[in-house]
Formats: structure tokens, sequence, C-alpha cells
């Protein structure tokens, strides 16, 4: 299993000199599975990126969104492979206004929006509706859980030749009022999973005036990493507001908690082109992709 990041930053894209290490692009993770299949996790404007390096082929695809928000699907309409004769896409989000959800991404493309219709597209791409269904029917075995989110959304844990990994984006630990995913069921998701991606975009000084807003501290998500006893952790969708420098220090701060808490967790800072080879039984091979020569 191959996990390559293309978009890590949340809400809005953030490109500028202070953003250049980690990434000024929103949500986009690939991941291809040991049988050649390809999840795509959100669509926001990492994903042009990933578009590039697919064109040439015409391997199917599975967009699998979190939730509609735009920073999650944006980038769609400057994916590459949509715009490929007969090219297979299917998209799933499972939300409780799925078919709304779904509609969204399409919907940009609106030939006023975006010059493009959507209905104009030559790849043939379809909406899973019965999101379960489907899933259970793959080789690979796919786990969601709602999301702590406004306007909902889900969480993903894949598992294939035992390995596993936890997809948790724009999800609020400890939200205000009735959480729709307890902590004590988020740790039973992650529970040892080989890598866990998780929303990382605030810190305390953020709070309480975003308090609601559904993300998470990251003192927060290092706390689930070790509760939950991951492999490796790394932390996603960062605020646009975050400098390099202030998610070196991040880093260093996270290194450290771990080491406090006698932890061999490996602690990561998403960044564009960072790539996890997972192999079964075995820790994962960590490299940097310059994505530019991909």
């Amino acid at each position: 299993m191959l996990v390559t990041f293309y978009g890590v930053r949340g809400s809005i894209a953030a490109p500028g000199p202070s953003t250049v290490k980690y990434g000024g692009n929103t949500s986009c993770v690939h991941v291809r599975l040991n049988t050649g299949i390809n999840l795509i996790f959100d669509a926001g404007t990492g994903i042009r990126k990933l578009g590039m390096k697919m064109r040439h082929n015409d391997e199917p695809l599975l967009l699998l969104l979190s939730h509609g928000h735009w920073d999650h699907i944006q980038g769609y309409p400057f994916f590459d492979p949509i715009y490929q004769p007969g090219r297979e896409i299917r998209v799933c989000q499972g939300v409780d206004s799925n078919e709304l959800a779904l509609k969204a991404i399409l919907d940009q493309m609106d030939g006023s929006n975006f010059p493009v219709a959507a209905e104009d597209l030559p790849s043939k791409i379809t909406t899973v509706q019965e999101v379960d269904e489907y899933l259970n029917q793959q080789s690979f075995r796919t786990i969601r859980k709602t999301l702590n989110h406004p306007g909902g959304g889900n969480a993903y844990r894949i598992e294939e030749d035992g390995v596993s990994i936890a997809y948790i984006t724009d999800n609020e630990l400890d939200p205000p009022g009735e959480p729709q995913t307890t902590y004590g069921e988020w740790v039973d998701l992650c529970q040892g999973v080989d890598l866990l991606i998780h929303d990382a975009q605030y810190i305390e000084n953020d709070m309480p005036a975003k308090h609601g807003w559904g993300h998470s501290l990251i003192s927060q998500v290092r706390q689930l990493a070790v509760d939950s006893q991951v492999k490796n952790l790394v932390m996603y969708h960062h605020d646009p507001e975050r400098s390099d420098a202030e998610l070196d220090e991040i880093a260093i701060e996270s290194a450290k908690y771990f080491k406090s808490n006698n932890s061999m967790i490996g602690s990561y800072i998403a960044a564009e082109g960072l790539s996890f080879e997972l192999t079964a039984r075995k820790d994962p091979k960590v490299s940097t992709i310059d994505l530019h020569n991909n």
C-alpha cells in the first residue's frame, strides 16, 4: 500500500513563501492498494497535481469524499482524468444527505461557475448511492465513522493485506454538545493502525473562538495516537495561517511529547509529496517525492 499526500491544507488554499515546505494545496491523499486499486481521499486543490500524474493511464479510480465542503471538492474540475474519454471514476460520500452532497462536486461545473459543464465530460463518472453495500463488495475492508463536523461527513479506516490506515479529517475530538462519534469510538476506530492521518488544524490559542468549528487541537490528536496505540501519526489539514516555521516547531514539540510518553509512535507533519509505503508486518518506509518530476 502506497500513501501519498497531494494537498494538506485546510479551509482554503494558502500558496506563498511561508508555505513552500509543507504546501498550500487543500485536501487530497492518494492510496494505491496492492491490487492496483486507486483510492483518492478528497478532491481539494491538491488533486490537480495527482491528475497530472494519472493522465497517461486508464486505471479505474475511486474517490472517497470525507464531506462536501469547498476545500474538499474545489480541485475536482481541474482533475485531468475526468477529461479522458471512457475513464471510469466512482465517487462516494456517505452522509445522510448523500445525494445532495454528491451533486455538489458536479454542480460546481455548471457552465457558469466553470466553463465546462459536468454533463459534457467524456469520462464515465458514477456517483455511488449505496455506499456501504458498494464498499463491502471490494477486495479491501472499509470501516466508516461519522465526523464531528458541521454538515457531517465520514472518516475511513482501510485495511488490506494486514496493513491499515485511518483517514480522519475535519473532525473535532472534543466538540461542544453531543458528539456524533465519541472519543472512545475514535480510539476503537484507530486502534493499532499503521498510519493515522488526522485533522490537526488548531492550537490552544485558537480556542475558545473556534470551538465547534469542526477541527481538532494538535494536542488532542497526539493523545488520540497514544490512546489508540497507532504506529505512525500524520498531522493533517493545516490551518491556512500556519507557516512552515510554525509547523516545524509543532514537529519538534510532537517528537518531545511522544518521547516523554515513552512512545515509539512515528510523528509526521503532512507535506505535499510525503509518501509512505506500507508493507504487512513491517514499519512504513518513508520517502519524500518530488511531485514536479513524477
